[in-house]
């Protein structure tokens, strides 16, 4: 787990005081210290049905989220587990146990409504734990599932009229296990034996009838069929016979459990470990520690402000707040990673050049790692707003730094012909000469190394600073005719002009060099951008066909249990689901290259890049579907 955290204990992470929910703010400073994704896993159901046992169990614990031995409910509100994934290093184990639903004590049964909801939203595993049987009394009990539709919402804004918001469920909703305790029935059905699995099956199938008791438990057995993606169930015999032993299990010795139980219950972890889903919302987006406190508080705060939950709000939220953190993130890396391998003054400015590019294709990297539905690429260019900040600030430092040392080498190779000139030695017949020669002891200058990038610039403004000392002397010098001054005074400007020319041909380049690296700095955005942009179409193309499949697989069984009119209604979901996956297919090059266009023309404004590298980039962007 990062940063070493290892809860030793539960905690509260909603705490349901007096029917108002809240967030507990020790319990949001752990997740936003879990950086790694987690695999979150709740239980709901009635209260005094075992569920805090089994949570212990997952933990590898016998005592933890607080087990009752009486008829009233222990745990209130949602409790939070944080544990190291037993069978993923690289992951959180996410323990939610819930409040029990249907307690007797409760004023307010939307109180347990708003729980179910919240363990849903939260959880890539969501547990429905309950007794003896599943049978039309367990299903009615079940009714928190049918007023999903009612507290969370897919979408902001309205779906086609023919489609429902809650159609959509099935690719955010979590996988759902039913676990049933103290089951004392046979798996047999028609009198063939049966698993687990086919037991749930065959007791979510809709049964024929216009008997109101089986209208209402057909609602929740269409709806845990069309919401959740995957379901599985456990049935658990009676830990132990001796009921002594039953009302404090937690203190028992795993000995004197029932080895048959013991068998079920390290089933169900086994379950858990290798097939509980990492957390991720739409889109492929993965939560981690911190993200789940974003959603948590999202969520609480929209249910106390008497809203309903909706994902696509709690994304874009999260996604502000993510995006956010990723810049600076990215922008730290940059600077962290410039400070650490570069050595001022460089020798060159493609030595400098070449580390922009080197730590920006790392920065750049770093925030498409940890951004997501930057949809607009607002951050993105802020990224690169920054990032150009920070090289033109390295760019000064790099040229005050040349600047320094070449005035301290000039300086003092130049301190002995200085000293002459002050002391009027070269204000003698032949001084002109002596002044020359004394002058060449600067050529020793190119000699010294590491100057850096204003060596030339430096020494021009060396040489021009004695332009006037040497014109002085050559007047002053009676060994001169005036015609051979005006030939040393030519020869003077000649060679001043030519270094001169020399530098401005350097400065010429150097321009030609920033402009290649902002090119190169505009590329290595387009080229990680597109690489994301299609991992992200191939993630919802992967989405949408796994929905479509279930859909397809829930009209096939409704057409095998003679529903015909149910299987038909869903047509009108089910093929807007294939025309969006096809028109995904078909357009698959055309909206990322239309993405791509608009990045490279907005952050051109941004690098200031020249019009003429702007049209390099296009080609080379169109280079890359080809």
């Amino acid at each position: 787990m990062a940063c070493g955290l290892n809860m030793m204990t539960p905690i509260c992470l909603v705490e349901n005081d007096n029917e108002q929910l809240s967030v507990n703010e020790e319990a949001l400073q752990i997740l936003n210290e879990i950086s790694q994704p987690v695999v979150t896993v709740a239980i709901v159901g009635l209260y005094r049905t075992g569920k805090s046992y089994l949570m212990n169990h997952l933990a590898g614990q016998n005592k933890g989220f607080p087990l009752g031995s009486t008829v009233q409910s222990k745990t209130k509100g949602i409790w939070m587990w944080c544990v190291p994934h037993p069978t993923k290093s690289d992951h959180t184990l996410v323990l939610l146990d819930t409040e029990g639903l249907g307690d007797v004590e409760k004023g307010n049964p939307k109180n347990d409504s708003w729980i179910f909801a919240l363990a849903v939203l939260l959880s890539s595993m969501l547990v429905y734990n309950s007794m003896s049987t599943i049978n039309h009394q367990a299903l009615e009990q079940l009714h928190y599932v049918v007023e999903l539709t009612e507290l969370i919402r897919a979408k902001s804004s309205p779906t086609p009229e023919e489609v429902e918001d809650s159609t959509e469920f099935v690719s955010f909703f979590p996988d759902f296990v039913w676990t049933v305790r103290d089951f004392t029935l046979e798996l047999k059905l028609n009198g063939l034996s049966i698993t687990e699995d086919q037991y749930l099956e065959n007791a979510l199938k809709l049964i024929p009838g216009v008997n109101p008791k089986v209208k209402n438990s057909k609602v929740p057995r269409e709806c845990i069929r069309h919401f959740f993606p995957k379901s599985k169930n456990f049935v658990f015999d009676r830990p132990t016979k001796e009921k002594e032993l039953l009302a404090h299990i937690e203190d028992i010795l795993e000995s004197q459990l029932d080895p048959k139980f013991q068998e079920q219950s390290n089933n169900f972890c086994h379950y858990i470990f290798t097939h509980a889903r990492p957390k991720t919302l739409r889109e492929g987006v993965t939560v981690t520690g911190n993200r789940l406190a974003s959603l948590v508080m999202t969520y609480v705060d929209t249910i106390n402000k008497g809203a309903v939950p909706c994902l696509e709000n709690a994304v874009t939220s999260l996604a502000q707040l993510e995006n956010s953190a990723a810049v600076q993130k990215a922008a730290n890396h940059y600077t962290e990673q410039m400070s650490q391998r570069v050595t001022f003054p460089t020798d060159t400015l493609q030595e400098l050049f070449d580390l922009y590019t080197a730590c920006e294709r790392e920065a750049i990297a770093v925030f498409m790692e940890n951004s997501f539905k930057d949809d607009q690429r607002k951050f993105q260019k802020k990224l690169m707003e920054i990032i150009k900040n920070e090289k033109e600030s390295f760019l000064q430092q790099n040229e005050e730094a040349s600047v320094k040392y070449c005035q301290t080498t000039l300086d003092r190779l130049s301190m002995a012909l200085m000293e002459s000139i002050s002391e009027g030695d070269f204000s003698v017949p032949g001084g002109h000469k002596h002044y020359r020669d004394a002058k060449k002891n600067e050529q020793h200058y190119w000699q010294v190394p590491q100057k850096g990038v204003k060596a030339k610039e430096v020494f021009q403004q060396f040489l021009e600073s004695q332009i006037t000392i040497e014109k002085s002397i050559l007047q002053a010098d009676k060994a001169f005719t005036q015609g051979e001054k005006a030939i040393a005074v030519e020869q003077a400007k000649k060679e001043a002009a030519e270094k001169e020319q020399e530098w401005l041909r350097q400065n010429h380049q150097e321009q030609q060099l920033q402009m290649e690296a902002q090119n190169r700095s505009l590329q290595e955005n387009m080229v990680q951008l597109r690489e994301k942009l299609e991992s992200q179409r191939d993630d919802i193309l992967r989405e949408q066909t796994r929905i479509l499949e279930h859909k397809m697989k829930i009209q096939e069984d409704l057409l095998n249990e003679e529903f015909k009119k149910k299987s038909d209604e869903m047509n009108a979901e089910i093929n807007q689901l294939r025309s969006f996956i096809e028109t995904t297919k078909k357009n698959k090059n055309s909206c990322v290259a239309q993405a791509l266009d608009t990045l490279a023309m907005e952050a051109t404004a941004i690098l200031s890049v020249p019009a003429k590298l702007v049209g390099k980039c296009l080609q080379f962007l169109s280079s890359l579907f080809d």
